[in-house]
């Protein structure tokens, strides 16, 4: 019986450790209250792993360049992501639409499974990761973002995919946990998948117009 109890100790103690790593090593929290979509125009400086960005490479609230517009169709949509490749692809039933080289999870990693995007933001803040461990990362105006979630991993959890201007060393992990895309790549992608924006710039998933499903498999280089 005390053998039982100290193993049991263990596995918890285990489980807080892989927990508290995450929290510091991966993605940061998201409040979902606080998702408004709008370019932050006080926003004067950015920082990835504890290092300052240069918010130059960032986009600049100016109004959308025009980007080719796929013909109609009735065929169900779906975006793969490559770990193990470091790509994704975008099909429509059994036709690949785009195919893209990105970034995904190194600091922490990025899930694996069958996802639903839940909300498309033109813009949003980014932040988590540690001062300490040097992984700290506060990311305003992060274009083109589209969280995804399932049961295992919910809304909070804060994975997505979205335009990168804090690194261009696409085909390696770099991420805290989601998937870096080339800004003008990630702008494609956004406009082609679900939910439709209906005219907007962001919007919210629902029954009537819901998110595109996102399979992501495969395992990193630096898993």
């Amino acid at each position: 019986m005390k053998i039982l109890k100290t193993i049991s100790f263990i596995v918890i103690g285990l489980l807080l450790v892989l927990a508290i790593w995450e929290r510091f090593l991966g993605q940061g929290f998201l409040s979902t209250k606080d998702l408004t979509g709008e370019f932050d125009p006080l926003a004067k400086s950015a920082i990835f792993d504890n290092q300052k960005v240069d918010l130059t490479q960032s986009l600049s609230g100016r109004e959308d360049e025009s980007f080719p517009v796929l013909g109609e169709t009735n065929a169900p949509k779906r975006i793969e992501i490559d770990l193990t490749n470091q790509r994704l692809y975008a099909y429509e039933g059994e036709r690949m639409v785009y195919n893209f080289l990105v970034s995904t999870g190194k600091w922490g990693r990025t899930p694996t499974g069958s996802f639903r995007i839940w909300i498309k933001l033109r813009y949003c803040l980014m932040h988590g990761g540690s001062k300490v461990l040097n992984t700290y990362y506060y990311l305003p105006n992060v274009p083109y973002t589209m969280y995804f979630y399932n049961w295992q991993y919910p809304k909070w959890q804060g994975y997505g995919i979205h335009g990168t201007y804090w690194h261009n060393n696409f085909g390696y992990p770099m991420s805290h946990g989601c998937i870096n895309m080339k800004t003008e790549e990630a702008a494609l992608l956004y406009y082609w998948a679900q939910p439709d924006l209906r005219g907007k710039k962001s919007i919210l998933a629902s029954g009537d117009n819901p998110g595109t499903e996102v399979i992501i498999y495969g395992q990193a280089s630096n898993q």
